[in-house]
């Protein structure tokens, strides 16, 4: 039995965000997307005539693919709130939109993990069981009872 064919891992890793930087390229995965077929498949099976037709189509209807529903969907929800809403600000498709790509993010200190947790830990309907004076100021090992690590 032949071994296993892995893919060429060229153009793998390295400096990220390349889909996040070229405009182009994202369009080239939406309308794959839409095609149904890989981007290389879309390159190699379409002119440049033919891509900057589609570019410009998609300019005059409006995204291709996923965005658009992301879109329409806001524009429905948007719509129901607006009929079940009382008095207060008219709920717009913006409100709905979710944010796909929010960029890269840097570490998080240990107070913004700890808010985090604790904001997840109230949505899913967690009990909080720090204390003041304990994790709540950062001192969660002690709050946990757990003594101090010594180093050698």
């Amino acid at each position: 039995m032949p071994a296993a064919v892995r893919p060429s891992q060229e153009g793998h890793g390295g400096r990220g965000g390349k889909i996040r930087d070229d405009p182009e390229r994202r369009f080239y995965h939406r309308l794959a997307l839409q095609l149904g077929c890989t981007v290389p498949e879309l390159l190699a099976r379409t002119t440049s005539a033919e891509l900057t037709e589609w570019m410009a189509y998609e300019r005059v209807t409006g995204m291709l693919g996923p965005e658009r529903l992301d879109l329409l969907f806001a524009t429905l929800t948007a719509t129901v709130a607006n009929t079940a809403r009382g008095k207060g600000r008219k709920a717009e498709p913006k409100d709905f939109l979710p944010t796909w790509d929010q960029g890269p993010k840097g570490p998080q200190s240990w107070q913004q993990m700890l808010t985090a947790v604790k904001a997840y830990n109230s949505r899913i309907g967690g009990t909080d069981s720090t204390t003041e004076g304990g994790a709540a100021h950062g001192d969660a090992r002690r709050a946990a009872g757990v003594g101090r690590h010594q180093h050698r």
